[in-house]
C-alpha cells in the first residue's frame, strides 16, 4: 500500500475550509509556514496546483475543488474507524483537556458543583495550549480557545470573550480610568504575549506588535491576573478570568471592554457526543456558562 501523505491531506482540507493559511494553521495548532510547506509538498506529490495564492488569501483551483470532497469523506471515515476502536478501549475516566488559565481561574472554582452533582464520573483534566489530536491522544473532549472551524470535529461555542484593563481599587484610585493610549502612561502595565495592549486599542485583534508598551509581559494569562490581584500593575485580562475577582471587589475594571475575536468552544469527535459521561459533562459546562453570563453579565464596552 502506498504511503499516502495523510498529514498534508489534513492541512489541505483545513486550508480549503478557511481559504487562509493563518486561520487554517491556528485551527490545526501549527504555524502558517508549516501549513504552507505541507500544501506545497502535497502539490508536488500530486503534480497539480491545488490553490491560487493571493497574499494571505487563497482560492481552490479546479483540481483542488474536485479533490476536496473526496478527501474530506475519506478522512472522516478513517477518523470514525479509529475512534470506534480507540474509544472502545478507553473506559473509565472522562479525559478533558483545556488551557491552564481557564482551568485555574474559571473551571476549578466551579468544579465542586460538578463533583457534588455527578460523583459517579471520574474526571481527569489535562492542560495545554496546544491543539489536541484526538486520533493520536487519549482525550475524549477539549475546551478550546479560538475561532472555531476545527476540521473533522464537532464543536460548539459556549462562551464569548472580552478583553479589559483591570487593577486593584487602590491603583485605580491613584491613576484613574483609561480610555485611550495616553491614559495608560501613569500605570505600570501587564499583559500576556498572546493578548497585548494593542488588542485592546485595536478592537480585540491580537495581531499587532506591542513592542512599544513597557511593563511586564507573561507567557500565560493566569500570571497576568495574579499580578493584577497583587496590585503590581494595570493588566489587560480576559473577562472570563477576572469577572469573579471584579464581582468580589478584589479588582476593578479601569476602562472599556472590547470583544475578543476568540471564544471558548467544546470540541470533540462526533461519536463522543453519544458517550453518557461526556454528554453529562458538556451539559454541565453549558449550564455553568449560562449561569456565568446571567450573574456576571457582559462587561461595559462604552
Amino acid at each position: 500500500m502506498r504511503r499516502l501523505p495523510l498529514g498534508s491531506l489534513r492541512v489541505f482540507v483545513s486550508v480549503a475550509q478557511h481559504l487562509n493559511f493563518t486561520r487554517a494553521a491556528d485551527a490545526l495548532g501549527v504555524t502558517a509556514s508549516a501549513a504552507s510547506l505541507q500544501v506545497r509538498a502535497l502539490e508536488e506529490y500530486l503534480g497539480q496546483r491545488l490553490f491560487r495564492r493571493n497574499g494571505r488569501m487563497v482560492h481552490l483551483t479546479n483540481e483542488g475543488a474536485a479533490l476536496l470532497p473526496r478527501v474530506q469523506r475519506a478522512l472522516e471515515e478513517l477518523e470514525r474507524a479509529v475512534d470506534d476502536v480507540r474509544l472502545d478501549r478507553l473506559p473509565g475516566p472522562l479525559r478533558v483537556t483545556t488551557l491552564t488559565s481557564f482551568l485555574q481561574l474559571w473551571l476549578l472554582p466551579r468544579m465542586a458543583r460538578f463533583r457534588s452533582a455527578h460523583p459517579e464520573i471520574d474526571l481527569h483534566i489535562h492542560t495545554s495550549a496546544d491543539a489536541v489530536d484526538f486520533v493520536r491522544d487519549d482525550f475524549h473532549l477539549a475546551i478550546r480557545f479560538g475561532m472555531g472551524g476545527w476540521p473533522n470535529l464537532w464543536s460548539e461555542k459556549v462562551l464569548d470573550e472580552w478583553l479589559l484593563p483591570v487593577c486593584t481599587p487602590a491603583l485605580y484610585a491613584k491613576h484613574g480610568p483609561v480610555r485611550t493610549a495616553p491614559h495608560l502612561k501613569p500605570y505600570p502595565l501587564v499583559h500576556s504575549v498572546s493578548e497585548p495592549w494593542t488588542a485592546w486599542l485595536f478592537d480585540g485583534r491580537a495581531d499587532r506588535y506591542a513592542g512599544g508598551f513597557r511593563g511586564a509581559v507573561f507567557e500565560d494569562s493566569e500570571s497576568v491576573v495574579r499580578t493584577a490581584v497583587q496590585g503590581a500593575g494595570l493588566a489587560l485580562a480576559r473577562w472570563s478570568l477576572v469577572a469573579d475577582e471584579i464581582h468580589c471587589g478584589t479588582l476593578v475594571a479601569a476602562g472599556r471592554a472590547v470583544q475578543y475575536d476568540r471564544s471558548y468552544w467544546l470540541v470533540c469527535p462526533a461519536r463522543v457526543r453519544d458517550s453518557q459521561s461526556a454528554g453529562t459533562f458538556m451539559d454541565w459546562i453549558r449550564a455553568e456558562a449560562d449561569l456565568f453570563k446571567s450573574t456576571r453579565g457582559v462587561p461595559n464596552s462604552s
